[in-house]
């Protein structure tokens, strides 16, 4: 009995210590690290000119500006951005953009449009992958016509490590090294309905 009793007063204590754990490093993924995302419309939404131009939509397809500040420096070796789209009628949602190996500086600034290939918006050594248009770079947002708004997840990555991101590599795999690299991040959600 007391072997029982005991076993199940360590099972108890050992849940508990997993529980904090889990909540403290929920919480220090989110400290201090800053994300704007520029130019939205009214209500948190984003503009025709990340709007993607194909599929049925009009837009001008550039990526949004963003401003990030707070990055954990000299911790984080890297930044990443991704924009994801979980509410698309798909089974894993949707993938806009995963750029990664940005400079790890207290404050970056990237302009609207900075995807854009050969144009000088992204900072020396940054990577950009794959979206689900099956193209490299910013994909815009273009849900449904006529379904409910859709949240994109802007989210910015501050990383252990730069990464090393094998070719052909998909957005979900980017995705999990960012998330395996991440010591800290920021999401702002950002509406958008046609």
């Amino acid at each position: 009995m007391r072997t029982r009793g005991a076993l199940a007063m360590l099972l108890v204590v050992c849940a508990s210590l997993a529980l904090v754990a889990t909540t403290s490093a929920k919480h220090r993924l989110d400290r201090g690290l800053s994300l704007q995302v520029l130019g939205l419309q009214h209500g948190h939404r984003f503009g025709i000119d990340q709007v993607y131009n194909s599929f049925g939509c009009t837009g001008k397809d550039e990526s949004p500006g963003l401003h990030i500040s707070g990055v954990p420096t000299p911790t984080a070796k890297s930044l990443a951005i991704t924009i994801f789209d979980p509410d698309a009628p798909t089974q894993s949602g949707w993938w806009h953009w995963l750029v990664y190996n940005l400079p790890a500086t207290p404050t970056l600034d990237l302009a609207e449009n900075a995807s854009a290939p050969g144009l000088p918006g992204l900072p020396r050594g940054a990577k950009q992958g794959p979206n689900d248009f099956g193209t490299t770079g910013y994909g815009g947002v273009c849900p449904p016509h006529g379904s409910p708004p859709h949240h994109y997840r802007v989210t910015v990555w501050a990383l252990k490590d730069q990464l090393t991101v094998p070719p052909g590599s998909t957005a979900a795999l980017i995705d999990y090294l960012i998330g395996a690299n991440a010591i800290a991040h920021r999401t702002v959600i950002v509406k958008y309905s046609r």
